[in-house]
Parts: C-alpha cells; structure tokens; sequence
C-alpha cells in the first residue's frame, strides 16, 4: 500500500431515550449474568486470539530459521488466521476504556510504511505531517525523532513499543501489532485496483541470499514485533479473566455495562466500520482505504467484525478448536421487554453477515476488496454498499433497543463518510 494521505472524523451519532415497551415475552435473566457471559466471551475471544498469535509466532521462527517459499507461505496463513478471532474482539472497543487505551498497539491502521521497511520509489520520500515517512528503520540504525539522534542498532519489542510505535506523536507511525507484521510478511500491495496483494520475497529474510538488504535486522524486527503481539494479548486475557480489571468494571454497575455492550456494538457497526473501514473507501475508489490491505484479507476482516458484533448481542460465540459458548445474552433482555424489537434487531445482524458474507465469498473467487471498491466497477461496488446499508440499519435497531432499556443518552462513533460525505472530498 502507498500512503497518501487519511480522511476521517468522528461525528457523535446521539442516541435519546425514549419508552419503548410492548409487554414482556420471556423470562429476562439477570443483567448481572449476561454481563458476566459477556465478559466470559471476551476472555475466551482474547484466549483464542492469543493462541492463534503464538501459532504465528512460532511460523515466523520458522521462517527466520529458514527462509523458503514455504516458510513464508505459512506465516502468512497463521497471520490470516490470528485475525479471526482478534477481529472478533473489536466489538468490545468503544464502551470499554481498558481496551481502547490498549487497542492502538495491536491494531492500529493506516500505517507510513516507510517508517519500517524500504519503500518503492512511488510512495515519494517525504510528508508534511510526518518527519519518519521514509526513516526505514530496518536500514538505519540511527534516526531522528523530533530532532534528536536515536539509537536503533539493537531492534527489541521495548524499542518498538517504548520508543518507535507513534514516534513523533504521529499516528501514522504505526511500528507494532498485526499491520506491521503484516506488512513484512506481505509488503507493499502495488497492484492499485489491479488483482494481486503484496509480493515481498522469502530471500528478504534469507541471509545467505539477501533481497533488499539487511535481512538480519529485518528479521529482528519481525520477531520483535511478533513477540509484543503476544505480550499485549496476554495482558488483555488476563483483563477478561474472572478477577480481571476490565472484567470488574463490567460487573461494576449494571447499567454501565449494558450499556457498553450496546456502544460498542453501535459504534463498531456505524462510525468505525460502515463508516471509516468501509463508505470511505467506496468514496474515493481508493485501494489504500482497506483495512487488511497488504495481504488482501480485508474482506475477512470486515466479516469478523460483523461476526463479533452479533455474538455480543446473542452470546453465541465459536471458539477456534469448534467450542460453542453459549449462556444469558442481550437478546434475551431484549426480548423480555419487547420480543417484536428482539426478533428485529436478530434480523437485521443476519442481514449484514449474509452481505458480509457475499462480499466474502466475491473475494475469494471473483476480485479482491481494493478491487470491489474500484472506480467504475458498479458490480463491486454494490456488493461492498450492500454490507455497509446493513450495518446502518442495524445501527438504528440498535439506537431502539437502547430507548428499550432505558439506558438514557449514549454517544456512538460517527463517521464524515456517512454523515457529512463532501467533508471527504474538501
């Protein structure tokens, strides 16, 4: 991906309170138990993700040791599947501090490249907003961060996360988490809205044959990286453990916590994916507008959010070895106040994972995402259209069980794409 330049906002999208109530259905369990399965989910979520992160951990020892075609192959399938069930922990950002405090080193998205890795000669060499646009770290062992010399010989997940991730107080300056594994894994997708993602060689890390020099502290770099991911998603199992901080404040105040279900269900579903993720894309026609987008995984990616956003509401959650969870969900809540509003808001999540499904299914045997939302391709970008009207009208269900359940004002994410889209193009 060659970064330009990143448009976005968040707008609030504000939700009021208003009675709704058509008499009870079933039985309501407990709020204090759909939390507690609530939280159940997160720790199961953040365990899988957490196991699949050290599977890729150990595929990219593998290919440091030895580097081949096949090696590489297989550290990009375990990156693949990471994101499965890292994506479907997302609906837990938004109404939970701990985890968007912790959120940005391990998913933070778009990244300058060029603050990592060499570069092709079309990303340009600078940026006014961003003095590290080209620094290429792995090449220099000395750079400059807001003027003063730093020194970068020894790459270290402590260097990465205490000293390069966000340098210079540049969002942009994305160094950790799964986008800089996946850019060194893939490299640059230089395919525009042609077919093809990134085609970084496996003699990148083969320092018998080095492809682009510096292979050494390339792969220092990658297992630096890879050994943080796992770090931070240990810190977030045991925040979701029984006895954990984020875990203890969900219990904390039952209004509290079902509210930040619902937030972050509707901010997810509005402002962050219909909105940045996705509408912003199909905009501009943009190939660099996708969130997985050196390996061309965006298409997963986004079905998993849409995934996640579901399992809060149901409590239904598949874990990776083929577990069912189930227990005392939302929907239950719902329906016990207004089973007519509970069968709705089931319908319209259903909506959106067979639009996310079909845009899935498009990718795998048709075109890629960056290609869908390409200029001129009307078909394509229908299919990606037809997700995001999904995840809109599911966003006012929403908004409704929210007034249901008398949690009073709460502000979800917005997004210029959807609210004001000829901000996009000022």
């Amino acid at each position: 991906m060659i970064r330009k330049s990143v448009i976005g906002a968040s707008v609030a999208l504000l939700v009021t309170t208003a009675a709704i109530f058509t008499g009870p259905a079933i039985a309501a369990p407990a709020p204090k138990d759909v939390l507690t399965h609530y939280a159940e989910l997160a720790h199961a979520k953040f365990d899988d993700a957490l196991s699949t992160a050290k599977a890729l951990d150990a595929a990219i020892d593998a290919l440091i040791a030895k580097p081949s075609e096949e090696t590489l192959k297989a550290a990009r399938e375990a990156w693949i599947a990471a994101r499965v069930p890292y994506q479907q922990t997302e609906v837990y950002r938004f109404g939970n501090p701990i985890v968007d405090d912790w959120e940005g080193k391990v998913n933070a998205w778009p990244l300058d490249e060029g603050l990592i890795d060499y570069v092709d000669a079309a990303y340009g060499t600078e940026s006014d907003g961003n003095s590290l646009y080209v620094a290429n770290v792995i090449a220099n062992p000395k750079i400059k961060i807001n003027g003063e010399e730093v020194d970068a010989s020894e790459i270290t997940p402590e260097f990465l996360a205490e000293t390069l991730h966000e340098a210079g107080e540049v969002e942009a300056n994305v160094a950790t988490g799964y986008h800089a594994i996946e850019f060194l894994l893939w490299g640059q997708d230089l395919n525009g809205t042609g077919p093809g993602a990134g085609n970084r060689p496996y003699t990148d890390y083969d320092t018998a044959n080095c492809t682009n020099g510096n292979c050494d502290r390339r792969a220092a770099y990658l297992k630096a990286a890879s050994t943080l991911l796992v770090q931070d998603l240990e810190e977030m199992v045991v925040a979701w453990a029984p006895e954990g901080e984020a875990t203890k404040a969900v219990l904390a105040d039952e209004q509290k916590g079902i509210s930040a279900i619902l937030t972050g269900m509707g901010s997810l579903s509005y402002g962050e994916l219909a909105g940045e993720r996705m509408k912003l894309g199909v905009l501009l026609h943009d190939p660099e507008e996708e969130h997985d987008c050196f390996s061309d995984n965006t298409h997963a990616s986004h079905l998993n959010d849409a995934i996640g956003i579901a399992s809060a509401y149901t409590g239904e959650y598949t874990r990776v070895d083929g577990t069912k969870m189930t227990g005392p969900s939302l929907s239950e809540l719902v329906a016990a106040k207004d089973q007519a509003l509970d069968t709705e808001m089931k319908g319209k999540l259903d909506t959106t994972l067979a639009a996310m499904n079909t845009m899935a299914e498009r990718a795998k045997t048709t075109e890629a995402y960056d290609q869908m939302i390409g200029e001129g391709n009307a078909e394509g970008n229908a299919t990606v259209q037809a997700a995001i009207d999904g995840l809109v009208d599911q966003t006012q269900t929403i908004q409704r069980v929210i007034a249901s359940l008398d949690l009073g004002t709460i502000e979800l994410e917005g997004s210029d794409s959807l609210d004001s889209p000829e901000a996009v193009f000022q």
